[in-house]
């Protein structure tokens, strides 16, 4: 089977792909380049939902290049985390992907854009495919929230996980991956690092390069794992 990797920047890319060994072949999308390694081709579409959404769907709608149609998508990288369930340098691989903040301010507070009667505001990924990523990579399990504007607060923190109880970590691409997937019946999942938690900002707090170790070491574990996975029999184990 062959696995879309998204995400955001080349330097996410690059910590996949080195996963997997060996110099990736390049493939040309509409303002992206497309990274091939075996059953993997890796693409970094941008930051934010919107961009994520535009890039997983180029690469989905070329997939006529590739060898045989992509049967999941998987959106990667780095992010934020509410610790200290999730702390510096671990892995998330999320059971809802959310879109925490599309929606409307009201003097009562946030309406999720669901209230409002349009579209809809999570993505559920395959439960039996994320307990076995999770146990492969010892990965926490647990909705990730994508957000178009990174928490810089304390008490936007708390918001978001007042809104969102159980929430593990934010990250701004997993919605619009999904979105992109969902409309072409591809089933997605979302793996993240943790490089810092979520609320003040302190650059000097962060650890993107241990973040990005993990995520080259979380692939190496799960290539196989998401590579062998087949949809069809994991309705049956879910």
């Amino acid at each position: 089977m062959r696995v879309l990797v998204v995400t955001a920047v080349p330097v996410e890319r690059d910590a996949v792909t080195r996963a997997f060994g060996g110099t990736p072949e390049t493939v040309a999308l509409p303002g992206a380049e497309l990274h091939r390694l075996g059953a993997f081709d890796v693409l970094a579409g941008g930051a934010g939902p919107a961009a994520a959404a535009a890039a997983t769907a180029f690469a989905l709608a070329s997939g006529s290049s590739a060898p045989e149609p992509y049967g999941l998508v998987v959106s990667a990288g780095i992010g934020g985390a509410f610790t200290p369930l999730t702390p510096l340098g671990s892995l998330v691989v999320a059971s809802d992907i959310v879109a925490a903040d599309l929606g409307a301010d009201t003097p009562d507070g946030f309406l999720p854009v669901t209230a409002l009667g349009f579209g809809r505001d999570r993505f559920a990924p395959p439960p039996a495919l994320v307990r076995k990523v999770a146990a492969t990579t010892g990965a926490a399990a647990g909705p990730v929230l994508t957000v178009s504007t990174v928490t810089g607060s304390a008490e936007r923190a708390g918001a978001l996980l007042a809104a969102h109880p159980g929430a593990l970590a934010e990250a701004m691409e997993g919605f619009g991956v999904a979105e992109a997937a969902a409309r072409a019946e591809v089933p997605v999942l979302e793996l993240r690092a943790v490089s810092n938690a979520v609320g003040p900002r302190d650059r000097d707090a962060w650890r993107i390069g241990d973040a990005l170790t993990a995520l080259t070491e979380a692939f190496g574990k799960t290539a196989p794992v998401l590579e062998g996975w087949n949809r069809h029999d994991d309705r049956h184990r879910s």
